[in-house]
């Protein structure tokens, strides 16, 4: 009987275990964040009036495999690198808890699987554009990353195509201003956000060799006055729903999306004066409240 419990035990020790380095390998908590703004670009299409449960479940589902091997192939790239840095140097692949091969086929089964579904399920664009933004983010912005701070302006383009995708993937098209609303502001929101987390962890993003603030080095206030005329940009473009889609779009929306890139821009200007990791801590929480909050808006003001 002791001898059962402690094999359960272990099997159980060593499955969560396993579990736990794969919810690494996919950022499990990001991927949740990014799959979210597609189904909101899916429930923006004037044409969907009722919500259908299991649509949404397949289309988070084929975003957050795609999304997951993105990430993973990240890891695989950036094992070395991660090694290097703190916040990173406990993941799977380079605290050597998983070989490069189980990682590899776990990328492959996934990043097949997401993109089926989302072919098979929806169309073939959606699919595709979800392979291009995998492809941009795994084999160009991860290597861009050490060599040019555009790296930066790069990733904002797969990280906005989430959202695009959950458009297409309910009309089949992407030729409309409508269709690039969401991008765009979840496009202009990644600066502050992302220079914000990189002007906090800028020495062991330097330890790796990777250039992600505009201008190099903490020093002068360059990086911080581009949070705030990109902050500040995103104000007028809150109005984008409402131009885009007026007959499915009101002040509701408009309101959301102002106050969120109003706080955004605040906490920025606060930065500007005091270029220190306590502001750029402010800047980046404001970030984290600005795109769930944009999102929730858009939904509620369609559905209420």
């Amino acid at each position: 009987m002791e001898f059962g419990i402690l094999l359960f035990e272990t099997i159980y020790t060593v499955i969560k275990q396993k579990l736990k380095d794969y919810q690494q390998l996919m950022k499990l908590n990001l991927s949740m964040l990014v799959v979210f703004s597609s189904i909101v670009g899916y429930l923006m299409v004037p044409e969907i009036k009722e919500v259908q449960i299991s649509k949404l479940v397949l289309l988070f589902l084929g975003g957050m495999l795609v999304t997951a091997a993105a990430n993973a192939t990240n890891e695989l790239l950036e094992q070395d690198t991660d090694a290097l840095m703190k916040r990173t140097m406990t993941r799977p692949l380079p605290d050597k808890r998983m070989s490069n091969k189980e990682a590899a086929i776990f990328t492959g089964i996934v990043l097949f699987v997401g993109l089926y579904i989302l072919y098979h399920f929806f169309n073939p664009l959606s699919a595709f554009i979800a392979f291009i933004s995998y492809l941009l983010y795994s084999f160009l912005y991860t290597p861009l990353k050490k060599i040019t701070a555009i790296s930066v302006l790069v990733g904002a383009i797969p990280g906005s195509l989430p959202c695009l995708i959950g458009w297409v993937a309910a009309t089949n098209h992407m030729g409309s201003l409508a269709a690039w609303t969401l991008f765009i502001l979840q496009f202009f929101w990644q600066f502050p956000h992302f220079w914000s987390i990189a002007w906090i962890g800028h020495e062991d993003y330097e330890k790796a060799g990777m250039k992600m603030l505009p201008k190099e080095g903490k020093i002068g206030q360059y990086t911080a006055f581009q949070c705030v005329l990109y902050s500040a940009v995103l104000i007028p473009l809150s109005a984008l729903p409402m131009i885009a889609m007026p007959e499915t779009y009101s002040w509701i929306s408009f309101a959301g999306l102002v106050i969120a890139a109003t706080w955004m821009l605040y906490n920025s200007i606060l930065f500007l004066k005091d270029t220190s990791d306590l502001k750029a801590r402010k800047v980046m929480f404001a970030s984290f409240v600005y795109l769930p909050l944009t999102l929730v808006s858009l939904i509620l003001d369609k559905f209420i």
